[in-house]
């Protein structure tokens, strides 16, 4: 005998019951088949809508009645295209008997547990009665048994106790002489010993399946739903979960528990006394495998799945005068009990100073008045305090069988969430450690199940959320650089790289699933206005774990916003200089918001572009050595424009020249006048543990008053041409001497200067060409032959792969 049970989505459409009644007629051609069926998917929400909307006066009960009404005709309809009128009529009058219970309850105000349970059983009713016709039509051998008949229970409304004894004495016996190929029951309805309606709870529709299966000692239970199984986590929330093959009963029930809806809690148990396993298969996808649960152990997987109850309050009960004394504990329960309020989270400080509970956030108020009352005394004696509540909560769980035989899930887990900085107000982890929960902020849910399945269930792939700002000249070739080299990350380091925003100085566009880098200028250019503020805010809201910004802009406004990202947990990778060389106490807190909130917080390309300069510099240190000195050509732009010029050009046309092939700022006044210099030789120092503001660096510029006083770039380029001559003698006075026009930066004890120098023959710096970058570093290990690093410090290519190699350090941390 197969039993069945199709949920409300399989049903919910003419289009899913045509795939339903062919896989009966499958299985039926094996052996007889069972089918318990929900309503129509939608449809008990909206009777318990039409029922409150009667008992307030509501006259718009009668607008979704006829929502209803309309729903099962057109269904029935559409499957029988020449529906017999003596089945059509008997529908109409199901649906009078609805309109007329509605009507009462309109007349007379009142929706009680025993009339909400004769209103709601309209839909199991229905939809068996319209599938079980339609078979028929069709010339199936079926017949539709009212499980009202066979399922007996209390009095206690909403959600009866079943009777076993009675229930499963009348299924066997109904079973016993049947002989139709296919038995459609309705799910969730019953009676109760006294010929009242109940109805067997929310998801009592698995439980009337498992009811007969237990009944009937079936091989196997089939769960039919719109899923194929039991996943690893809530796939809406987790693109990367996957179904589990395999799992235990005590598995299954602890996913279920935790908000995995495609199982009802109970449902496990009358099998799970029979042995009998449960399968959980995908209407939609009747070929695929779906999860098999059953008692033999699964395999040697720790965590099974990652699942999550929202709208959770957490409620915490604290005072002194608990300490010690027996009983609290008892009475605090015994309140919750008697006034039906479910407990879903206990914890407890062995201190016993506190106890800590969670609760249904419907049930938070009324938990915290009846408390509070039970406890009056011990308040007004200031034993206690008065209940606390904290509310948007929710609980995530890890679950698995074989976690209690591992080490370290539990730091694995904790210190996955605060790397991403989720912070867990409260943890429970039974003595079985089958399940470790946590509670968490409802806002942090997403990311929470996503950062723990990353690390749990996939294949060491890191996942890295990208947000650029400014994407012109070098962050146009760092988005190509990723377009081009996502595959190879994926495939060789591990890390899934996904650009999720993208900003220019004029709009801005997101994709949570990651954009389309084919073709993301269009894309861009149909984005929103850009905002600096906005850009934030929805990177703050997206909420997704490994985020990164990063900024390839020399924009102070954006520079200013880095605080804010890392105190979201957003990882900065910054090519603009602005930051690291503002005011020491501004670029210290940063450093310190970097270690508090676990955000990387990296800058290789202030200085050196793509040279490993500040990453070579920090090992130094790290590994104990001490700098002493800094000798360094730190601007590619300035080395390419006094490499290029000589007696024979002119100072103007190299300037321009330099600013075309991109080694300048858009201003290049900010290059010539060895600001950006002065910049960069401040972040190594900083860099090398040295308190230094910019201001403390000398600056001897080459440049004359009229340039140093232009008052725009153009303005700029008329005065060097005006002062030609004065280029021309710093040029020939160096060649005289056989010396070469280099702007050195320097850093010697404790104190630092940038200028320009002549530099002779045999020095390191003399053949230094185009636009190369030369940094030696003098230090206690490398006193007389210093530490060289040498090589392209400029242009939009270099910068860009220097920016990519911080995101990739980040991958790999």
């Amino acid at each position: 005998m197969h039993v069945l049970k199709f949920g409300g989505t399989s049903v919910g459409s003419v289009e899913n019951i045509t795939k339903v009644i062919q896989i009966l007629e499958d299985y039926k051609k094996s052996q007889p088949v069972i089918c318990v069926v929900s309503a129509v998917g939608g449809i008990t929400d909206k009777l318990l809508k039409a029922g409150h909307l009667a008992q307030t006066k509501d006259e718009s009960y009668l607008s979704e009645y006829k929502t209803i009404k309309d729903i099962h005709l057109n269904i029935l309809s559409r499957l029988i295209p020449n529906v017999d009128k003596a089945v059509s009529d008997k529908l109409n009058t199901k649906l009078d008997n609805l309109k007329s219970l509605l009507d009462g309850i309109y007349l007379i105000n009142e929706l009680s547990p025993k009339t909400s349970d004769k209103l709601v059983s309209f839909g199991e009713l229905l939809s068996s009665y319209i599938i079980t016709e339609t078979m028929k039509s069709r010339g199936i051998d079926v017949v539709r048994k009212n499980t009202q008949e066979l399922i007996i229970t209390n009095d206690n409304f909403t959600k009866a106790e079943v009777n076993y004894q009675i229930t499963y004495k009348n299924i066997q016996e109904y079973f016993s002489s049947t002989t139709q190929g296919v038995t459609i029951l309705p799910g969730f309805v019953s009676k109760s010993q006294q010929g009242e309606i109940t109805t067997l709870g929310r998801g009592g529709s698995d439980f009337t399946a498992a009811l007969v299966a237990s009944a009937l000692e079936a091989d196997t239970l089939e769960i039919w739903t719109d899923v194929s199984g039991m996943y690893t986590a809530n796939p809406k929330l987790v693109k990367q979960a996957y179904p589990i093959k395999k799992l235990s009963y005590q598995e299954a029930m602890e996913l279920s528990h935790f908000g995995a809806k495609v199982l009802y809690p109970p449902t496990v148990q009358p099998v799970l006394d029979k042995n009998i396993p449960i399968v959980i298969k995908n209407t939609m996808e009747p070929d695929a495998d779906g999860t098999y649960i059953a008692h033999e152990q699964t395999n040697n997987l720790t965590v099974r799945g990652i699942s999550n109850i929202n709208d959770i309050s957490l409620l915490t009960l604290e005072g002194s005068g608990m300490v010690g004394i027996p009983g609290f504990s008892k009475r605090l329960f015994e309140v919750l009990a008697n006034h039906k309020i479910n407990v879903v989270f206990i914890t407890q400080a062995s201190s016993e100073h506190s106890i800590c509970f969670g609760v249904n956030k419907a049930d938070a108020n009324q938990a915290k008045e009846k408390i509070n009352q039970a406890f009056e005394y011990e308040i007004t004696q200031h034993k206690i305090n008065p209940i606390v509540i904290e509310t948007d909560l929710s609980i995530v769980a890890l679950i698995g069988d074989n976690m209690k035989s591992h080490q370290g899930i539990s730091g694995k887990m904790f210190s996955t969430l605060g790397k991403n900085n989720i912070n867990v107000r409260a943890i429970a982890q039974g003595a079985s450690e089958k399940n470790i929960s946590a509670v968490i902020s409802e806002h942090d849910v997403k990311k929470a199940l996503n950062t723990l399945h990353e690390v749990f269930f996939e294949v060491k792939t890191k996942q890295l959320n990208v947000f650029i700002t400014g994407v012109g000249n070098v962050g146009e070739r760092l988005v190509e650089q990723i377009k081009q080299q996502k595959k190879y990350l994926k495939d060789n380091l591990k890390i899934n790289l996904r650009v999720i925003g993208l900003s220019n100085s004029r709009q801005m566009v997101f994709d949570e699933d990651g954009i389309s880098l084919k073709n993301w200028k269009a894309v861009l250019n149909t984005g929103e206005t850009a905002s600096l503020e906005g850009f934030f805010k929805t990177a703050k809201a997206l909420n997704l774990r490994n985020s990164i910004f990063v900024d390839v802009t020399a924009n102070k406004d954006v520079a200013n916003l880095y605080a804010n990202y890392l105190k979201e947990s957003i990882a900065v990778v910054a090519c603009n200089k602005i930051a690291c060389s503002d005011t020491f106490d501004k670029y210290n807190q940063l450093k310190y918001l970097s270690r508090k909130y676990n955000a990387p917080f990296l800058f290789e390309t202030n200085v050196g572009a793509g040279l490993p300069v500040i990453d070579t510099l920090n090992n130094l240190i790290a590994s104990g050595d001490k700098v002493t000195s800094i000798q360094a050509v730190l601007s590619g732009s300035l080395n390419f424009v006094f490499n290029n010029f000589n007696d024979t050009t002119k100072f103007h046309d190299v300037v321009k020249q330099a600013q075309a092939e991109g080694y300048t700022e858009p201003d290049p006044r900010i290059d010539l006048s060895g600001v950006d210099v002065a910049r960069k030789i401040l972040i190594l120092a900083r860099e090398s543990r040295t308190v230094m503001e910019l201001e403390d660096i000398t600056n001897d510029s080459f440049l004359t008053k009229a340039n140093l006083e232009s008052d725009s770039v153009d303005d700029f380029y008329k005065t060097l041409i005006d002062d030609e001559a004065h280029f021309q003698k710093l040029f020939a006075q160096a060649n005289e001497k056989g010396s070469k026009l280099k702007y050195v930066a320097e850093f010697n004890e404790g104190k630092a200067k940038v200028g320009l120098k002549e530099i002779p023959q045999g020095h390191p710096f003399y053949n230094l060409e185009g636009k190369d970058n030369i940094v030696m570093f003098y230090t206690q290990r490398y006193k007389e032959q210093p530490m060289i690093i040498k090589g392209a410090g400029a242009g939009a290519d270099v910068t860009a792969s220097g920016l990519f190699a911080d995101i990739i350090r980040i991958g790999n941390d």
